[in-house]
């Protein structure tokens, strides 16, 4: 269904175990980018009523998948740390074409949206799957649930505004690409490390 070209070896939830508290502050951050990314959207390109609206309603949720993360890093003793650089997103959103008119950009920032949130889909399944955790394996139950649902309405408005474009060839390249950066994650105790 996500169409992504390489998944996540499983033993990355191995990693993830030895230290929940920073997957899990990476993933508040997650939330928190998405939340801004949604924020973003409105901002450049608020021709569009039915995105804004759709934005609106995202950027709520969110935000509060934050705080549902942010709970459960209170509930185990933990503090929120400091912000992660997230590289895998730093490096998709270099995918996005610069330069080109405003549509071909919505179009990227939508196609780029759609890829990150498949992605954390993706690991959220994996999570929900092979975590020893039962709390947390029915919260990323959850939330992959969710991730899925964003994933396909940005790739429905991506469809929906294209033009002349044609999103299905772009959405193959942005998917061959996140194939070749996804090899050099896989190793850290993050979202899309």
């Amino acid at each position: 269904m996500l169409g992504l070209k390489l998944p996540t070896d499983p033993r990355w939830v191995n990693i993830v175990e030895k230290n929940i508290e920073e997957i899990l502050t990476d993933h508040a951050y997650c939330e928190q980018k998405a939340t801004t990314n949604s924020i973003n959207l409105i901002i450049h390109f608020p021709e569009y009523p039915d995105l804004v609206d759709a934005m609106l309603e995202l950027a709520k949720e969110e935000l509060d998948h934050f705080q549902q993360v942010h709970e459960k890093i209170k509930e185990r003793g933990y503090t929120l740390g400091r912000e992660r650089r997230d590289d895998y997103v730093f490096e998709l959103n270099s995918f996005i074409r610069k330069g080109f008119t405003k549509n071909y950009v919505l179009i990227d920032k939508l196609l780029f949206s759609a890829l990150v949130e498949a992605r954390s889909c993706e690991r959220f399944k994996v999570l929900s799957e092979n975590i020893n955790d039962a709390d947390l394996r029915e919260f990323y139950h959850r939330l992959m649930v969710s991730e899925a649902n964003h994933y396909t309405m940005f790739l429905g408005f991506a469809r929906k505004y294209a033009g002349d474009i044609d999103v299905e060839k772009r959405w193959q390249e942005f998917l061959e690409f996140e194939a070749e950066v996804i090899k050099k994650y896989g190793n850290k105790e993050t979202v899309h490390g």
